[in-house]
C-alpha cells in the first residue's frame, strides 16, 4: 500500500521525498488499515459473545451511537449517529456490543443504505428479537467538499424488521424515542 500511496502522490503532482510527505505513505496506510478494520472482525461472533437469557420483551433503544465510514464512492468520510432498538425474545445483548456492531460494519467502504441494512440485518439474524429498528443520520463529505458543496445536508436512512416492519405502533413507538433529547439536552 504504501508503494501506491508514493505513487498517488508523485501523480498529484507531490514530492513524496519533501519532508512533510516522507513518512506520508506509512502514516496513510497505518490509518487505512485501522478505518478499514471491519474487515477482519465478524459481527454475528461479536454478537454471540454477549448474548444473555433474560425474560424481556420491552424495547431496547441506543441512541446516538457515533461512527465514522467511507463512502465507496469517492472514498471520502461520512459520519453521524445511530439509533438501534430491538424487543428482545428470551435474549439480550449487551449494550456496547450495539456499539461495536456499527463499528464493524462503519469500519468498511460503505454507502448509508447498506451500513444501515447491515446492522439491523446482523441483529436479527444472530439474537433473533421480535424486531430490529435502526436509523442512521450522517454528513457526507463528498456531498459537502466537492460536488454540490452543500454543508447542512444530513441523509437519513432506516432499517426497520420483523414488529418494528410490520407493527405501525411498534415503529411509531421507536421512531419517537430514537427521536427524543436526553434529560439536560439543549
Amino acid at each position: 500500500m504504501q508503494s501506491l500511496i508514493t505513487k498517488w502522490l508523485e501523480t498529484m503532482g507531490e514530492d513524496p521525498n519533501r519532508e512533510g510527505l516522507r513518512k506520508t505513505p506509512t502514516r496513510t496506510a497505518e490509518a487505512w488499515a485501522y478505518m478499514t478494520r471491519g474487515y477482519q472482525q465478524d459481527p454475528a461472533e461479536l454478537l454471540h459473545s454477549s448474548v444473555f437469557d433474560i425474560e424481556a420483551n420491552h424495547m431496547v433503544i441506543v441512541r446516538d451511537i457515533e461512527f465514522y465510514s467511507l463512502c465507496e464512492h469517492h472514498l471520502l468520510p461520512f459520519f453521524g449517529v445511530c439509533h438501534i432498538g430491538y424487543i428482545p425474545r428470551g435474549k439480550i445483548v449487551g449494550v456496547s456490543k450495539l456499539a461495536r456492531l456499527t463499528d464493524i460494519f462503519a469500519c468498511r467502504l460503505q454507502v448509508q443504505e447498506r451500513l444501515t441494512n447491515q446492522i439491523a440485518r446482523a441483529l436479527m439474524d444472530t439474537v433473533q428479537p421480535e424486531g430490529v429498528g435502526v436509523i442512521i443520520e450522517a454528513q457526507h463529505l463528498c456531498m459537502m467538499m466537492r460536488g454540490v458543496e452543500k454543508q447542512q445536508t444530513r441523509m437519513v436512512t432506516s432499517a426497520m424488521l420483523g414488529s418494528f416492519h410490520d407493527s405501525v405502533a411498534t415503529r411509531n413507538e421507536f421512531l419517537h424515542l430514537a427521536r427524543q433529547r436526553s434529560l439536560g439536552s439543549p
